[in-house]
């Protein structure tokens, strides 16, 4: 009944410590994995500094080859998938995503935000493939194929696949969560143009799973 928890970053050193820090409260999270993915700023010592694994890739390498590098390090049948910019996360938003897993009630959890932000909450609640917020059955994520290509992509990716293998699947609501946004970490040109490349990996990995790469 152990969780390994596996947390993608690329320049969080400003949120990070609160994810870790919530995360080492959760008796069930006995393995925690940062993957600095090409950080240029503080991400990976401050994670240290919070006596976790860490894995530093030399260079950017995109969301989905960061947890494949994450996941090949865990040692515990359920992983939790958490982005690194998380504001407002508690141990009873962890155990929400990663109980239903342990209990075998199903596959996969998705976590939405609830009475966050509007901002936050809209974009969730309209698409909540997207979420990063995730725990599933580490035998499950072994049968996805390409994960490490994936980049921004790797929730579609997830999502496209439970649904064709009729996987179970269950959304939680994560209340009073939210998380920073491209915009206020880079400013608003910089965080729109990132936010533009997100999309475009997003819908590479949509058309790429109409041809049924992902079944």
């Amino acid at each position: 009944m152990s969780v390994t928890a596996v947390i993608p970053a690329y320049n969080e050193e400003q949120t990070i410590a609160n994810v870790l820090n919530c995360l080492k409260s959760v008796d069930e999270i006995t393995q925690i994995i940062v993957v600095s993915d090409g950080s240029t700023d503080g991400t990976a010592e401050v994670a240290r500094n919070c006596s976790v694994e860490v894995i530093e890739l030399p260079e950017n390498v995109g969301k989905g080859g960061a947890i494949k590098s994450g996941t090949a390090n865990c040692s515990n049948e359920t992983i939790l998938f958490l982005d690194a910019d998380l504001i407002g996360l508690t141990k009873d938003h962890v155990r929400d995503l990663i109980n239903p897993v342990l209990d075998n009630e199903t596959d996969m959890t998705i976590g939405i935000f609830k009475n966050g932000r509007i901002v936050t909450d809209l974009a969730q609640k309209v698409t909540p493939c997207l979420s990063g917020q995730r725990a599933i059955k580490k035998t499950v994520f072994e049968r996805i194929p390409n994960i490490d290509i994936t980049r921004y992509g790797v929730e579609v990716a997830l999502t496209k696949f439970t649904d064709r293998n009729s996987i179970r699947v269950k959304e939680v609501y994560l209340e009073d969560m939210t998380h920073v946004t491209k915009e206020e970490k880079l400013g608003l040109v910089r965080g729109m143009q990132a936010r533009f490349k997100m999309y475009w990996d997003i819908v590479k990995i949509l058309s790429t799973s109409k041809k049924k790469a992902y079944k």
